[in-house]
């Protein structure tokens, strides 16, 4: 991958960074606070546990996306970004500029999401 291609993706990967820092899923704590004068009746409560768990859902999911984030930023550092994970064949770029965290060719990434669809059904 040329040079170019690399500082353009790690600038991406930079920008997505921060923008999850700075959104305030990760900090925003007032769905996770349940106080009993708040709430009259049951009906209330489910909602705020609802209200709970999906931002708690959200939270994982940035910083689960926001842990990819760093590994690609140290493989680009020592050197194995675009390469992927479980045979070593090139990531293509358009896949890359997509997703420029990702770790895995279209084909492991499509075997991958196989088998998490798999353990969700028997699961």
């Amino acid at each position: 991958m040329k040079k170019a291609d690399i500082e353009e993706l790690k600038a991406l990967l930079i920008k997505m960074k921060t923008e999850i820092m700075n959104s305030g899923t990760m900090t925003n704590s007032e769905d996770l606070h349940v106080s009993s004068d708040d709430l009259p009746d049951e009906a209330d409560l489910a909602t705020n546990v609802i209200n709970q768990q999906i931002t708690f859902n959200m939270r994982q999911r940035e910083l689960n996306k926001l842990r990819q984030i760093e590994f690609a930023l140290q493989r680009i550092e020592d050197g194995s970004y675009g390469e992927c994970e479980d045979c070593g064949d090139d990531i293509g770029f358009k896949r890359l500029k997509n997703q420029p965290f990702t770790s895995l060719c279209i084909t492991h990434a499509e075997e991958y999401e196989r088998e998490q669809s798999r353990f969700k059904k028997h699961g």
